[in-house]
């Protein structure tokens, strides 16, 4: 029904009955709008993907004794350091013995270290006392020892660097020595990766 077109009510029809024919028509009109509206067209859809994909690095430090064997010691209490004593088990008053190690990257580290050394003493026997310096070599002595500095921290900014340390550890007088004691020090090498290495 367009709006030109008209509904025809009788006279005689009430108006109330009037009212309901002209309601009834524009509903059924009003319906057929409806119809005609629900009628829809098909549409295109079409989808984008993206995918990252990720890997870890690696990451890790190793000791050497002598600069040659190199091992990972992750766990206490970590390489045994010999000392160059001839009995270091058998320490007297006065004697001073010496040990140096060599830290390095593992080679299959993607980045560079900082790395911080904290000694423990709590095991240590009464009446000694451990020093670590910085040095150039493993070959650790009391000319190597006093060539160098005392050191807390380091980097390793690349595979092919290697720090050395050299141990003094001293034993006390008469008077400050435990006789027939047993003890140790500890070094931990605790390192934070850095920026990536350049291949």
């Amino acid at each position: 029904m367009t709006q030109q077109d008209t509904i025809d009510v009788p006279e005689n029809v009430p108006a109330k009955t009037q009212w309901g024919t002209k309601a009834k028509a524009i509903l059924a009109g009003g319906l057929v709008l409806g119809v005609g509206a629900a009628i829809t067209l098909a549409a295109w859809t079409d989808t984008e993907w993206a995918t990252g994909n990720f890997s870890t690095g690696q990451f890790g430090i190793e000791g050497s004794l002598d600069a040659s064997t190199w091992a990972s010691n992750p766990t206490s209490p970590g390489a045994t350091l010999m000392f160059s004593a001839a009995t270091p088990t058998d320490l007297t008053p006065g004697d001073v013995v010496y040990e140096g190690y060599a830290i390095r990257l593992e080679q299959n580290s993607t980045k560079a270290a900082s790395v911080a050394i904290t000694q423990s003493n709590a095991s240590a026997i009464a009446g000694t006392t451990a020093v670590i310096h910085s040095a150039t070599s493993t070959d650790c002595d009391a000319e190597e020892f006093d060539d160098g500095a005392a050191i807390a921290s380091f980097n390793l900014n690349a595979k092919a660097d290697v720090q050395y340390v050299c141990i003094q550890v001293t034993a006390g007088s008469q008077a400050t020595l435990s006789k027939g004691a047993t003890g140790s020090f500890s070094w931990t090498f605790t390192a934070t990766s850095g920026a990536t290495l350049t291949p």
